[in-house]
């Protein structure tokens, strides 16, 4: 085994500190990213909602 306990391993020697807020940072980057597509989304829909309304009233 490469750690000799569960505290070693998250402090991962002296390079804890970076591989777990490369991490952290990677997984608010990601959930971000979700969030303004999905966001994105709602706002594409309900702009074509409102095109196809008016074009329906024509």
């Amino acid at each position: 085994m490469a750690f000799e306990s569960l505290s070693e391993f998250f402090r991962m020697g002296t390079h804890g500190v970076y591989v777990w807020s490369t991490y952290g940072i990677s997984v608010l980057a990601l959930v971000g990213l979700f969030f303004s597509t999905c966001r994105s989304n709602a706002q594409l829909r309900k702009q074509l909602k409102k095109r196809y309304q008016r074009e329906q009233s024509r």
